[in-house]
This record gives structure tokens, C-alpha cells and sequence, in this order.
């Protein structure tokens, strides 16, 4: 399907009027010169989910976002999945226990890594300051719409794929730098602001603008130290060896070059898709996932050698899952319920028994209720990416429905 220009904007699918908005409002600024929006596209923070944006030697803090690296690994076996199915309960009750979820957590496992004689944690101490917390948190999944996933292909073969980033140190690099931009200390806490807020653009002729693009390449180096982490954990349980691999960001700043220019290329929930490069794009728990890889041709261009990171959010966490509150009962923490939600545990439920998926954890704002379907999303990108593996999911683990998690998309 082709894409439509909107103010000079290639567009992919079908959006709202706010995520055009912010689309628009970040590629008006002047140091600019490239901008897209991918199918999956829905609001984010400054810059829309599925949002990409080449800047003449500039990056955007806020563009990259607080989820610094969030991407997948997925990795293939030789495991069949009618091997797994008849014990898929024990093994995602092994893997749940394995591999340690949820906001804040953590877990020292992977404390000892080379990845922490990085010299980038000398050369600046405010980054260096977190090297504690990465520690005890590498290798640790968060929560949101982070996953640990067992797959089947269209020849039976089981995949682990894993999605999640740079955990607290992704974060507090990404409010410590937008603090700077700001002209706050690095550790201030910083004011309400909007989802609407102007994107915050960096020069990396700046001695900041340096120093914000070496924390983020050393927060992609520890969010893909993490995943391969994770994704080893699975393995061991499945006792499985990899026969075949593909991992990368989406949520990046990557030195490009397009149209004859060296940019610096952010990508917001969007993943490279260069001619014959893989990538992976995870769908809903009930949905779909796929391997894929770029193609040459105008649209691709168009699209800055981008395509959808998964498929997109069509309903609010709020909405789907109603509002809730903390509070304390018989002296513990505990969620109450003050507003119900558009999703139901049962309707969740009835969905993944149907798609025949072991589920642990997760809360109804994951439902694939909320999601739009990967297929018609991935319609939206013929002849720009091609279809490797198809997987469809049969053993799902996320954060339980008990956790916050403030930072989520």
C-alpha cells in the first residue's frame, strides 16, 4: 500500500490527529532534514511511537526517549514446538521463575560483565555514578510491553525472542540529559511536562551533544548485553543451542547517511530496515510476530530505511485496564480498583485460549485487544520489507498486573 505525504511528511497507514500533530511539530525544527511516520504509529512523548526524524548534526534526547535501546532478540532452535507443547506449562512456570520482571528490579546476575570496564563509565561521572544500579539491573525485563516470548515458525521450530532496553540506566540518562538541555543539574528532578512538549534538539558540535551520544551508545551496548543475557536464560531452560539470530534497537539515534547526506537518523518505535538488513517486529501476546528484512526501493527511501517496530496501540493503558490507586490493606501495598476498564481478564483469556498461548503475568493493558493487528499493519510497508519467519506465540511471560511501571511507552 502506498504511503500518502502530509506537509511533506511520508505517512504510513491511518493516524489520529495528535500523533500528525506531533509528527509535524517535530520536523519543523530547523536543524531537520528528513521525517517519517510508520503504520504503527500512536502518541508518545514529545516525538509519536513509529516516528522517524534525520537531523543535520543534531540528536534529540526526547526523540530517542526514556526507553534508551528498547529492542528485540529473537533467536531460532532446532527444538520443535510439539516438543514443548505437552510440558509448556512447567517450562513457562521455570522461565517466569528464571528471568526476573518488573520495574526497579534486580537481579546481580550478570553484575560481573565486561560491559562494566567500559572506559565510558570513567569519562563521565554523572553516568558514572549509575554504574551500581546497571549493575544489579542487567539482565533484568522490566514491565510495560516488555516480553519474553517462545515462538513457533512455519516449519515448526521454536524461537525465544526478548524485548525490552536499558532499564533505569536508559532512564536516568535520558532525564539527566534532558535536565542539562534544560539548563538544570544532571540529578534534578524535573517539572511536569507535557506529552506535547517541543522536541529537545542537541548539536553534536556541543561538548553535550558529545556526551549525550556517548551515554547512548553505551546504553545500546548494555541494553544488548542484557537481551543476549535473557535470551540465554531461555535457552538453558529450553537446553537449546541457537541455530539462527537477528537483534536491533528501536529506539535509537544511528549515523546514516541518506540523500547524499551524513545525518543522525532518531527512531522513536521504528526499526532499520536497510536493503537486506533483518529485523524483528514483535505483534501483540495473541498475535503474530515477524522476521524481516529491508528492500530497495523509493517507498524505503522515503521511509529514511525504516519500517514498524510492532503493532501499534489503538486503545490507552487507562482505558483498557481502568484506573486504579495504591493503597494499604491489612498492612500491605495493594492496587484498588476506581474505575473499570474496557478489558476484562476473562475477554484476555478467552483470546489466548483461543490462539492457544500460555500466558504468565501481564495485565489486561497488554490484552491484544489494545493492539492492532500486525498483519494489516505490516500491509501497509509491501515493498519496502520483506517476510522472513512468520512466529506465532504459544508461551508468553511479562510483568504481572501488579506492578507500575510510570515510564511504560
Amino acid at each position: 500500500m502506498a504511503y500518502q505525504e502530509i506537509l511533506g511528511i511520508p505517512i504510513w497507514g491511518e493516524h489520529d490527529e495528535a500523533t500528525l500533530a506531533q509528527i509535524q511539530r517535530c520536523a519543523a525544527d530547523p536543524e531537520v532534514v528528513g521525517a517519517a511516520l510508520m503504520a504503527d504509529g500512536h502518541k508518545g512523548y514529545s516525538m509519536p511511537i513509529g516516528g522517524v526524524i534525520a537531523y543535520h548534526d543534531a540528536v534529540s534526547p526526547s526523540g530517542v526517549g526514556y526507553d534508551i535501546s528498547c529492542g528485540i532478540k529473537a533467536v531460532r532452535t532446532p527444538i520443535r514446538a510439539a516438543e514443548l507443547r505437552p510440558r509448556i506449562s512447567m517450562l513457562m512456570d521455570e522461565i517466569a521463575r528464571t528471568v526476573v520482571f518488573g520495574i526497579g528490579q534486580t537481579s546481580g546476575k550478570a553484575r560481573d560483565h565486561e560491559l562494566f570496564d567500559d572506559p565510558a563509565w570513567r569519562d563521565q561521572p554523572a553516568i558514572g555514578k549509575l554504574k551500581q544500579l546497571a549493575r544489579e539491573q542487567l539482565g533484568t525485563v522490566g514491565s510495560g510491553n516488555h516480553f519474553v516470548d517462545l515462538l513457533e515458525d512455519e516449519q515448526g521450530l521454536v524461537w525465544v525472542a526478548v524485548h525490552f532496553g536499558s532499564r533505569g540506566l536508559g532512564h536516568r540518562t535520558a532525564s539527566g540529559f534532558l535536565n542539562l538541555a534544560s539548563g538544570r543539574s544532571f540529578d534534578d528532578k524535573a517539572p511536569g511536562e507535557s506529552m506535547d512538549q517541543p522536541a529537545t534538539v542537541i548539536s553534536l558540535s556541543t561538548n553535550l551533544g558529545q556526551s549525550y551520544w556517548q551515554a547512548i551508545e553505551l546504553a545500546g551496548r548494555y541494553a544488548y548485553a542484557g537481551r543476549d543475557f535473557v535470551v540465554q536464560q531461555v535457552l538453558d531452560v529450553l537446553g537449546a543451542q541457537p541455530t539462527e539470530m537477528v537483534h536491533n534497537h528501536h529506539n535509537y539515534a544511528w549515523k546514516e547517511r541518506h540523500n547524499g547526506k551524513d545525518v543522525i537518523v532518531v527512531r522513536k518505535g521504528a526499526t532499520p530496515a536497510w536493503p537486506g538488513q533483518r529485523g524483528v517486529i514483535g505483534g501483540s501476546m495473541g498475535d503474530i510476530s515477524v522476521i524481516v528484512e529491508g528492500l530497495e526501493s523509493a517507498a524505503a527511501a522515503a521511509a529514511l530505511r525504516s519500517t514498524v517496530h510492532g503493532a501499534g496501540r489503538v486503545m490507552s493503558r487507562t482505558q483498557a485496564a481502568g484506573k486504579r490507586r495504591w493503597t494499604k490493606k491489612n498492612g500491605r501495598r495493594v492496587q484498588e480498583q476506581l474505575k473499570p476498564g474496557a478489558i476484562s481478564r476473562e475477554m484476555m483469556r478467552e483470546w489466548l485460549e483461543r490462539e492457544n498461548v500460555e500466558l504468565r503475568g501481564a495485565g489486561t493493558d497488554e490484552s491484544p485487544h489494545v493492539y492492532r493487528r500486525l498483519p494489516e499493519v505490516l500491509a501497509h510497508h509491501q515493498g519496502t520489507i520483506k517476510i522472513i519467519h512468520t512466529l506465532r506465540p504459544f508461551g508468553v511471560v511479562m510483568a504481572g498486573e501488579e506492578v507500575t511501571d510510570p515510564y511504560r511507552d
